[in-house]
């Protein structure tokens, strides 16, 4: 618990969007992250209680590199196995722990690193009037980060739950929260997921 509870506001009119818990990140998949399976029960004790306003991101590769613009091309030029036309389908599902919540969970699919570069997302979240966007996932510095940094710049508030992300790289990792903690007061707060059930007021 934190020494005050001022130091976060209430979480109002918010989602929960969980980003790229996936197959392919999981233990035995081709970009294996360590440390998904220690935030695995965090993260679906969250969705548990917030099924309806969960929404799970999916990093959908293509079927070709040559399907992607530009260094894209390139990165799945290195990362073939990765394309669709090689990749087993279910590589790109959500983990079945999480699975299992949708419906009523949404999922959104995305192209690209950032879960807003699927134009739908933002969309959804200004028809349903979300001020507050409480992030979990992976990775800490790479699809999280650069999601964070969109809703940033598209004016919402963010809220990311420091024990329920997780990376393949600790430096990574704690470069990314140290650099919220010290460069994006008022727009980003970290809690726990603990902290979450104190703050959050639907």
């Amino acid at each position: 618990m934190r020494d005050s509870a001022s130091d976060v506001a209430e979480i109002r009119n918010a989602v929960h969007l969980c980003i790229d818990m996936q197959n392919i990140f999981a233990p035995g998949g081709l970009w294996a992250t360590p440390w998904m399976e220690r935030v695995l029960p965090t993260i679906a004790t969250i969705v548990s209680r917030h099924p309806i306003r969960t929404i799970f991101t999916r990093f959908i590769t293509p079927q070709d590199p040559e399907d992607r613009p530009g260094q894209w091309q390139r990165y799945f030029q290195r990362w073939q196995q990765a394309t669709r036309r090689q990749l087993a389908p279910a590589a790109l599902e959500l983990v079945p722990a999480l699975n299992k919540f949708v419906p009523p969970a949404a999922v959104i699919d995305k192209p690209a690193y950032s879960a807003f570069s699927n134009p739908a997302l933002a969309s959804l979240l200004i028809e349903k009037k979300v001020g507050t966007v409480v992030i979990s996932g992976a990775e800490t510095d790479v699809c999280v980060l650069s999601t964070v940094l969109s809703a940033v710049d598209l004016g919402f508030r963010i809220v990311i739950v420091e024990d329920a992300l997780c990376s393949s790289s600790d430096v990574g990792h704690d470069a990314l929260m140290t650099m919220y903690r010290t460069r994006f007061h008022g727009q980003v707060d970290l809690v726990t997921a603990e902290e979450l059930e104190e703050f959050w007021r639907e």
